[in-house]
């Protein structure tokens, strides 16, 4: 009794084995997760240039282009100064602020009658820098953290009229 042969054209026993390539259902490629990654990629690229565009670029903000060199500017500070001249160097630890100008207010009082009550009378002048007793050079440097903000001027202002007037009288 012959139990197994290893001829090549025998046939298995058993039920026959219907071809895998008739019956065979197709595979479903499942593209969903591979669309999610795709979008996720492109957000994240999106996001970065963003943050690139606001925080990453080479260009800072330079805030001397914005100083009108044909013109004054109001400089005001923290304790309630002002000053005008020509502004300079605004992205430095200290501003420079040259032809330097500022308000003076003159308080006069005078006396009415027998009563000791005062009325006060105030007069504003435009003081050069310099002409003080300690005689300062007309160049100033002010620390930035001093500094509230600054303006320019108009010509037409009664600052910029003012200091065009003792101008013409130097």
């Amino acid at each position: 009794m012959e139990i197994g042969t290893n001829q090549p054209n025998q046939k298995p026993l058993g039920r026959p084995v219907a071809s895998t390539a008739q019956h065979a259902k197709p595979k479903r490629i499942r593209h969903k997760p591979l669309v999610a990654c795709g979008v996720l990629v492109v957000v994240v690229a999106i996001a970065m240039f963003w943050s690139w565009w606001l925080f990453g670029r080479n260009t800072t903000f330079n805030e001397n282009t914005n100083i009108n060199t044909n013109e004054f500017q109001a400089v005001f500070l923290t304790n309630g100064q002002v000053y005008f001249g020509k502004l300079a160097n605004l992205n430095n630890k200290y501003v420079t602020i040259t032809d330097v100008y500022y308000l003076q207010v003159q308080q006069n009082s005078s006396l009415q009658g027998a009563s000791s009550t005062t009325t006060p009378n105030s007069q504003v002048s435009l003081v050069k820098l310099g002409s003080e007793l300690h005689g300062p050079q007309d160049k100033m440097y002010i620390a930035s953290g001093q500094m509230l903000f600054w303006e320019n001027l108009k010509n037409s202002g009664k600052v910029v009229q003012a200091i065009d007037r003792y101008q013409d009288q130097q």
